[in-house]
């Protein structure tokens, strides 16, 4: 059986323009589609997980709850909801609130990903995959702002720039009221 994972490659506005296998996509910095999931208590606090120490990047970097890339022919929805459920071990209503384009060095890899974000909120306690995660904790906003601040090399990439769209999305839409 061929175990090879592939990415969707897109252009500027999210236009399918092919399929890359993952590691490869990494290599040459290639756009490629991507989720983002973050998920809150009902006290409003996010779920971090840790990225398990055999991760081919970013391991043992903190980040958001889970996040991957949609499989060829897999809508970006059903993706959040497969990888919950893989990294996690949840199940939760989740909503995609926005998307966003980041490029990222990794040492000899690039991250250049057309991110789409998801939002859930469940009590639901994790039951996280070894494999995926080294360990997980449920944040307050301010308390993580001030962590990411303070430690900003302790978190990946792509979820520092997530995580501050993610508070002016939110800010926007309070003051929008």
């Amino acid at each position: 059986m061929d175990n090879t994972e592939y990415v969707i490659l897109v252009d500027e506005q999210d236009r399918e323009t092919g399929i890359m296998e993952k590691q490869q996509a990494h290599v040459e910095g290639k756009l490629h589609r991507a989720i983002s999931v973050f998920i809150f208590n009902t006290k409003g606090e996010l779920l971090l997980q840790q990225r398990a120490a055999g991760k081919y990047h970013s391991a043992n970097l903190w980040t958001n709850t889970c996040c991957s890339h949609p499989r060829p022919g897999e809508q970006v929805q059903a993706a959040a909801v497969r990888r919950l459920m893989e990294e996690m071990g949840m199940v939760c209503d989740l909503e995609e609130i926005f998307s966003f384009i980041y490029k990222a060095e990794l040492g000899t890899l690039t991250e250049y990903e057309l991110d789409h974000v998801f939002t859930g909120t469940t009590d639901v306690v994790p039951v996280p995959d070894a494999g995926e995660v080294a360990n997980w904790k449920y944040v307050d906003a301010q308390e993580l702002d001030d962590m990411m601040h303070d430690h900003p090399e302790e978190y990946t990439e792509w979820f520092k720039i997530c995580f501050r769209d993610w508070r002016n999305e939110l800010m926007g839409k309070k003051i929008r009221g």
